[in-house]
């Protein structure tokens, strides 16, 4: 089963729940550029606000297992 990511998360669950960018930016208290960026997996974004947006689907940031394998490609 394939991972997925943080930003196909939150795309997911947007429109599962039927809102647009501008609605869950306004539901989650963050700016409309910050979900814009989110969504298009920006590697830079504040924890906290990434928090206040998953609150609406009940999750939060967390550590999680990962790829070493596919880590050490990536640094060749």
């Amino acid at each position: 089963m394939k991972k997925q990511s943080l930003q196909e998360f939150v795309k997911q669950k947007r429109k599962e729940a039927g809102l647009t960018q501008i609605e869950l930016s306004e539901k989650s208290g963050v700016g409309l550029r910050f979900i814009r960026e989110l969504e298009q997996g920006k590697q830079t974004l504040r924890m906290d606000k990434v928090n206040n947006v998953l609150m609406l689907f009940g999750q939060e940031l967390g550590p999680t297992d990962m790829d070493r394998a596919k880590l050490l490609r990536e640094e060749e």
